[in-house]
């Protein structure tokens, strides 16, 4: 049985995106993989409300899915998403992060968070591949957090990301055509796909430049001044991606690299064991106050004060 591949693109039609993306696919499909394309703009995609639900009830140990689950195509995605080997996501950057509406699809994907419905009992591990393809008309300074933002979207899914690409300087529609080293970049997206997928999964590693990014756990650019996490965890420097813990060491020749601590992968979010503790973290916090009356009933007492301010809106 071959593998199964999608491509999940939020760009415009016949434009950037797509074009790289179906450079990809190709590869992988020219090496036995079943492919299948999507582009979000064709799919109706409500915001996360904010209810809580999912999390309220994955922290008693329910799957109670997203309360949005029938209101529009996110659960129709996510059953075939969910069921790829491998997924390769590509979105445009208009400033700095990915597109809204690839922010959009993404962060309602809290409602199938793998480690917690792994902990809990409800659906059984799965291995998954992934890579990210970023398309921006500036260079890489106006793209920062692109590829940043698209994978950690990624590690709630347990997509272990193998290689990343980001596209500059391409603003106009299928700019990109001009530039074959382009489009050969992003057929190595998917080649690289598809050694990883005919890896076994606890081999699976890296397989972009291995330079590429600050941290050498997840490869991002964005590191951040650590501060104390849920029960007092702290690190000089954490990286804002997957969360590795460490400090900026310099070294021989006078530059600076990225150490991770002895124990700086302990919270790592690209592992279902790491997103496990903040699932603990989100039963202590959120269902410590739903389960305190005297915390309820302070915020109850303190609320109608902000109720009946009202400003004048436009």
């Amino acid at each position: 049985m071959g593998f199964t591949v999608m491509g999940v693109t939020a760009g415009r039609k016949d434009s950037n995106c797509e074009i790289l993306l179906k450079e990809a696919l190709l590869v992988c499909q020219e090496q036995g993989a079943d492919v299948t394309m999507i582009n979000l703009r064709d799919y109706e995609l409500l915001d996360c409300n904010g209810c809580t639900s999912c999390t309220m009830g994955m922290s008693m140990g329910k799957n109670t899915g997203c309360s949005l689950k029938d209101k529009d195509d996110k659960h129709k995605i996510m059953n075939v998403m969910l069921n790829q080997d491998a997924v390769i996501f590509a979105a445009p950057t208009y400033d700095l992060m990915p597109s809204s509406l690839f922010l959009k699809f993404m962060h309602r994907n809290l409602a199938y968070e793998s480690a917690f419905l792994t902990k809990i009992g409800a659906i059984q591990p799965r291995d998954r591949v992934g890579a990210l393809i970023a398309v921006g008309g500036s260079t890489r300074s106006w793209q920062s957090m692109a590829l940043e933002c698209m994978q950690v979207t990624t590690v709630t899914n347990s997509f272990k990301i193998v290689d990343m690409y980001m596209a500059t300087q391409v603003p106009a529609p299928a700019h990109v055509l001009l530039y074959d080293e382009k489009l050969a970049r992003a057929r190595e997206i998917g080649a690289n796909v598809m050694k990883a997928l005919n890896t076994p999964a606890p081999e699976r590693k890296w397989l972009g430049d291995p330079e590429a990014g600050w941290c050498p756990n997840c490869h991002s650019n964005c590191l951040c001044l650590g501060e104390p996490q849920w029960r007092g965890l702290q690190y000089p420097i954490e990286c804002a991606v997957c969360g590795a813990g460490g400090d900026l060491v310099k070294t021989d020749d006078g530059k600076w690299k990225f150490v991770i601590a002895a124990n700086g992968l302990e919270r790592d979010r690209t592992t279902e064991e790491g997103r496990g503790v903040h699932c603990d973290e989100i039963a202590d916090v959120q269902g410590g106050f739903f389960m305190d009356p005297n915390a309820r009933e302070e915020v109850a007492r303190k609320l109608p004060k902000y109720k009946k301010i009202q400003f004048k809106g436009i």
